[in-house]
């Protein structure tokens, strides 16, 4: 069959089948189930009205139930069974488990994940921040905003492919069609090599700390100095995480600033950028970053178009100066809407597959925990190890869509 002719007849299918159940069901109700006629008309109304909600709300109930509810179900149930030789299963516990946290490999993926999770979402909304900031101020913002979304229109592994060229290494005596390799080859060792490798990286490095710790201070002031009403209790340990992470952050780079100014760096040499350990995650992160900046960007910048013109005027004449207003005025009235992008991006961290996959697929340290579940599943043929993988990613999901639900029924009542 032809597959466009296949398209048609599948929408037709589709659509001409919700039509007749919505329609069939409500005549079932009315004239069979519950007639609006005799000594119980009354009645009979006010159990169809009652009922009818649920009859539009049956497909899509069946849906969650068929592909999240029972899904959920089937892959704890497989994480806490193996498979016996000749076919089937038994029943095995918590033994998955166990075998998953005594894996190096587990840990590693641990371990990476929380390095993506602080990194990932900082920076895109960092950038989408200031790229939504700075394209409302230039005549030309509209084209630039097309040009910082445009990344969002590519899949991951389009993405992964386009940044793998980049990184792409060729031997030294040929000319090098990665584009990183191309300018790390220009350094010589010089002045200008020394200002733009290790000068300006440690400045770079100084001022995430200390963006770092204004964020984190942000953050834990109001259990340090409490003023008006006591924080909420709920909010208590989520503000300990990220103040608990602000100082990790900072001392891991004020390290790195130690680094990089004592580093001996291989000039003349290409580098297989990819296989470096450790710095061969921030290279995968980086294509994340590319894509999430604009998702980032659009988002901020109608929340700072929905910021009222009166603060800000108000701000002026008290004599504000530009960062002032951006810092004081701007940012917290729109700290929910940072959160919220926050929040999403971090879920699309935490399910992060396709870019390690394509670029590295989890080796030289690069393993995540959706490719560690793929591997268990698909390469190794574990299910029970796969599954109990894939049920801590969904613990791990989990408190985020929650606090994300929280907020939004918070702004609107």
């Amino acid at each position: 069959m032809n597959p466009a002719f296949q398209g048609l007849l599948t929408i037709i299918i589709g659509v001409g089948g919700c039509i007749g159940y919505f329609y069939f069901s409500n005549q079932f109700l009315d004239k069979v189930l519950y007639p609006p006629k005799g000594p119980n008309a009354g009645r009979n109304i006010n159990r169809a009205n009652m009922i009818r909600p649920w009859l539009f709300l049956f497909p899509a109930l069946c849906a969650l139930g068929l592909y999240l509810a029972y899904p959920v179900y089937e892959t704890l149930r497989l994480s806490l069974t193996e498979r016996v030789p000749g076919g089937g299963s038994r029943w095995v516990g918590l033994d998955n488990y166990n075998q998953m946290f005594n894996e190096p490999k587990f840990w590693e993926a641990m371990r990476n994940n929380m390095v993506w999770l602080i990194v990932v979402p900082a920076m895109s909304t960092a950038f989408g921040l200031l790229a939504a900031q700075l394209t409302d101020r230039i005549r030309w913002g509209s084209l630039a905003k097309s040009l910082i979304f445009m990344p969002m229109a590519i899949s991951f592994v389009g993405a992964a492919v386009i940044w793998k060229l980049v990184y792409d290494t060729r031997p030294a005596e040929k000319e090098q069609i990665g584009v990183l390799n191309a300018v790390w080859m220009a350094f010589d060792g010089g002045i200008g090599s020394v200002l733009t490798l290790q000068l300006l990286p440690s400045l770079v490095l100084l001022a995430f700390a200390g963006v770092v710790g204004l964020i984190g201070w942000v953050f834990v002031r109001p259990l340090v100095r409490p003023e008006g009403s006591p924080t909420g209790i709920a909010v208590m340990p989520l503000r300990v995480l990220v103040g608990l992470a602000a100082v990790w952050l900072i001392w891991m780079s004020l390290g790195s600033v130690f680094d990089v100014l004592t580093a001996t760096l291989p000039y003349g040499q290409p580098q297989t950028w990819l296989t470096i350990p450790f710095w061969n995650n921030f290279f995968l992160m980086a294509v994340l970053i590319w894509i999430q900046t604009g998702f980032a960007m659009v988002i901020l910048s109608a929340a700072l178009r929905g910021i009222p013109e009166e603060t800000i005027e108000a701000a002026i004449v008290d004599g504000a100066n530009p960062f002032q207003i951006f810092f004081k005025i701007k940012i917290p009235q729109i700290a929910g809407t940072i959160v919220v992008v926050w929040t999403t991006i971090t879920i699309v961290v935490l399910k992060v597959f396709d870019i390690v996959f394509a670029m590295t697929n989890g080796q030289w340290e690069t393993q995540v925990l959706a490719n560690y579940m793929y591997d268990k599943l698909f390469r190794a043929n574990d299910w029970g190890v796969g599954s109990a993988s894939a049920m801590i990613i969904m613990l791990l999901v989990t408190p985020i869509l929650v606090w994300n639900v929280y907020n939004a029924r918070k702004e609107m009542r």
